[in-house]
């Protein structure tokens, strides 16, 4: 199973010099990926901008949003025009997880409505992958840059059955957007479930993520920033704390859970921006 860590883009008050440095210490300790995770109303770096300046100063380290959330972006050929230019510029190295998205504010202020976003949703799937192939759309061809060689991985998340049917017939796999290992054995069995039903061949990418906090109080940080980032969820905004690795033991065995499971990838997403975080998860998993 390879292991990724989440940028620190959700973290209040992350400075752009955290972030560059996290990605390059990444890449040196040997993560596969860097994950970004996605709200529109939050003091976060928007995440393909921020995946953008990841590919700057790395060479060979994945970029994946894990994950982006797709229908209130509006646009799909402009979206579809990012992710290539992204996959371009990084020489191939994106990952697009994208999902439909639950929060009312969201929506509200990027002007579109909350309904009918599981439609919306699939339409600008199949809008990006025919942009992505070199489909014509005016006078000048394509929407390029040209990825119809090399298209950005596309992985769908979301719990419900709509979402595994949609990775099964659009995507190259699913993930997980939280919850731990116990969740995620019986998630494959569905997306695979789809996967056999819509004829596909070959084995989905199947991906997770996890939060840690290694932090000289990993408790208070964690409640500080995860739960500031959930604190719209309720009950699960408890979850997430509560469900962070907080030493370098439970960390290693989250990774061996998830591994058991059938994980291919694990992004394990940070509850501070102090780039020591890094070292620090690499010394405990790597």
């Amino acid at each position: 199973m390879k292991i990724a860590i989440g940028l620190p883009t959700t973290i209040p008050g992350a400075r752009p010099e955290q972030v560059t440095e996290w990605a390059r210490r990444a890449e040196a300790a040997g993560f596969s990926g860097l994950g970004t995770i996605d709200r529109l109303v939050y003091p976060n770096y928007e995440p393909l901008v921020a995946l953008g300046a990841a590919a700057a100063v790395t060479e060979r380290i994945s970029l994946i949003t894990s994950i982006a959330l797709l229908p209130y972006r509006q646009n799909a050929a402009l979206v579809a025009k990012q992710a290539a230019t992204l996959q371009t510029l990084s020489n191939g190295r994106f990952v697009f997880g994208v999902a439909v998205g639950g929060r009312p504010d969201d929506f509200e202020a990027s002007g579109v409505p909350m309904e009918g976003r599981g439609k919306r949703f699939e339409e600008m799937l199949d809008e990006m992958k025919r942009i992505w192939a070199g489909e014509e759309r005016g006078f000048a061809g394509g929407v390029g840059p040209d990825v119809s060689d090399n298209p950005p991985t596309l992985i769908v998340g979301g719990q419900i059955d709509a979402a595994f049917r949609r990775a099964a017939k659009y995507a190259d796999g699913w993930i997980m957007g939280g919850g731990g290992p116990d969740y995620f054995r019986p998630s494959v069995e569905k997306l695979e479930a789809a996967w056999r039903e819509a004829g596909r061949d070959g084995e989905p990418r199947k991906m997770s993520l996890m939060y840690f906090s290694l932090d000289d109080d990993p408790e208070e940080q964690a409640r500080r920033t995860l739960g500031d980032y959930y604190a719209f969820a309720g009950e699960y905004q408890e979850m997430v704390v509560e469900g962070a690795a907080k030493d370098a033991q439970t960390a290693k065995e989250q990774v061996r859970a998830f591994e058991a499971a059938r994980c291919d990838e694990l992004i394990m997403c940070p509850a501070s921006a102090d780039p020591e975080q890094v070292d620090r998860l690499a010394a405990a998993v790597l």
